[in-house]
Order: structure tokens, then C-alpha cells, then sequence
């Protein structure tokens, strides 16, 4: 996912989102573990959407706040 499609999620969906990539990012790191991982840079992928998620929910915090 790239940040203008995670823009375009409102605050329900970009939780739900969250969740998955968590819940991802558990089952890659498992599978890295037990030596059944076929691409490891899976992994980073999964971390920098997380990270794009949790920005974009911070952003609409700030701007919530911001408007009342």
C-alpha cells in the first residue's frame, strides 16, 4: 500500500488495517523462526505500512483536535 490509498481510509478501516498488518507481521516473524519464509523482505514491507497506518491515524488525530 502507498500513503495515498491509506489516506483515503477512514479512521474504522485504518484500525482494522492496523490490526491485519499486526497480525501479518506475527505470522511472518513465525515463519522466519521455523525457517519457512520464502521472502524475507515481506517483513519491511509489512513494518513500513504499519508505520504509514499509525502516521496517517496520528495526522486525522491532530486534525480532529485541531478542529474542536
Amino acid at each position: 500500500m502507498n500513503a495515498k490509498e491509506i489516506r483515503e481510509l477512514n479512521l474504522s478501516e485504518l484500525n482494522k488495517k492496523l490490526e491485519d498488518l499486526k497480525d501479518e507481521l506475527y505470522k511472518l516473524r513465525f515463519q522466519l523462526a521455523i525457517n519457512q519464509l520464502e521472502n524475507p523482505m515481506r517483513i519491511v514491507a509489512v513494518k513500513k505500512d504499519i508505520a504509514r497506518v499509525k502516521t496517517v491515524i496520528r495526522e486525522t488525530e491532530i486534525k480532529d483536535s485541531a478542529n474542536a
